[in-house]
């Protein structure tokens, strides 16, 4: 399978810059895997597609404001981009100008309310990088960072809030589990009260989701790991699911991983804390999974290669040149889509 199977025109303004003014006036496309149909909706609308018993699982990870500008003690301007947590006070980071920061280089943000030696030089240029500071870490980010924005958002994002899920809870992500920015707390209060179970699972999102398939062929694409874990509690709510042989439906391609990873061949899952480099392209058979709720991605991305894999790929790539010609709003801060259609159960 070639990575140019996965190319699609995208006109540069069709990339959302901002956030939709209510989250939940975007748009909505419905495609229904078995009628092979394409709907047009809001996403609003999306109580109607859901049933009694059904159960969404959203990500609860909340986007840590991980891009930070400080300056060398020369006074030279850098920019440090955490990417994650390796122990205590010591981040793995991208930084910038990556030439000029050296181990032993020590550098100061925000009038020294948070300092930052460089460690050591890790495989692909990144830095080891241990912070110190009086108070709590996540405060003082919350001070001096910015959210990480993806690379092709070139706007300034007003509210800080506007990256985040209404229900971001656990602080440790660099980027957003996007499908997930279009629920405000009234749409999830009334499709708990339709009986729709909401289950949580925790995955951090890393930079690499943004990263693009370098490689030819798909298969050999090594996907970078990512940390998640997954309650008691939320894995009672999918297991009851299962057996009522009602639809488990993920909210993002974060949701999805996380319950592929530990489904077992009949769908059911257990509580687990694990990492997850899971990369689902066309021929996966899916075990857990029987809808996914997710905006529009990246040419030739992974997740375009996952979404291809649960709705199959001409009927994906169709789907997204409608969208094209609709004009939906692409990307973190665009439109999203939402893939049903019940798989044939196996018991």
């Amino acid at each position: 399978m070639k990575v140019s199977d996965f190319n699609y025109d995208l006109p540069e303004e069709l990339i959302a810059q901002t956030p939709i003014e209510k989250r939940d006036e975007s748009r909505l496309m419905i495609l229904d895997r078995k009628e092979q149909t394409i709907e047009h909706k809001k996403f609003k609308d999306i109580i109607d597609y859901l049933e009694p018993g059904d159960c969404l699982v959203r990500n609860n990870t909340k986007v840590i404001p991980a891009r930070i500008y400080g300056k060398k003690e020369t006074g030279a301007n850098v920019e440090f981009l955490l990417l994650n947590n390796i122990e205590g006070d010591i981040w793995e980071s991208i930084v910038r100008p990556g030439n000029k920061l050296h181990v032993g280089t020590k550098v100061i943000f925000g009038d020294g309310i948070l300092k930052a030696e460089i460690l050591d030089i890790m495989p692909g240029g990144t830095r080891k990088v241990k912070f110190s500071y009086k108070g709590i870490f996540n405060e003082i980010l919350d001070k001096i960072g910015l959210m990480p924005l993806p690379p092709y958002i070139h706007e300034e994002l007003k509210e800080k809030d506007r990256y985040q899920t209404v229900y971001a809870k656990y602080e440790g992500s660099a980027a957003a589990p996007t499908a997930g920015l279009h629920f405000t707390p009234e749409l999830l209060k009334k499709i708990e009260e339709k009986g729709i179970k909401i289950a949580n699972v925790t995955l951090h999102v890393g930079i690499g989701t943004f990263r693009p398939v370098k490689e030819e062929n798909v298969e050999n694409h090594e996907m970078h790991t990512e940390h998640f874990y997954i309650k008691q509690e939320d894995v009672e709510k999918i297991n009851e699911t299962k057996k009522a042989g009602k639809r488990v439906i993920a909210v993002g391609t974060t949701s999805c991983r996380v319950l592929e990873t530990i489904a077992d061949e009949n769908g059911f899952v257990k509580e687990t804390e694990d990492d997850t480099k899971i990369f689902i392209y066309p021929g996966y058979k899916f075990k857990c999974l029987d809808g996914l709720i997710t905006n529009f991605h990246l040419p030739q991305s992974t997740l375009l290669m996952l979404v291809s894999a649960l709705a199959g790929k001409d009927y994906i790539m169709r789907a997204y040149e409608e969208a094209v010609k609709e004009k939906y709003r692409f990307f973190s801060f665009g439109d999203a889509m939402m893939i049903l259609g019940r798989r044939k159960n196996h018991h």
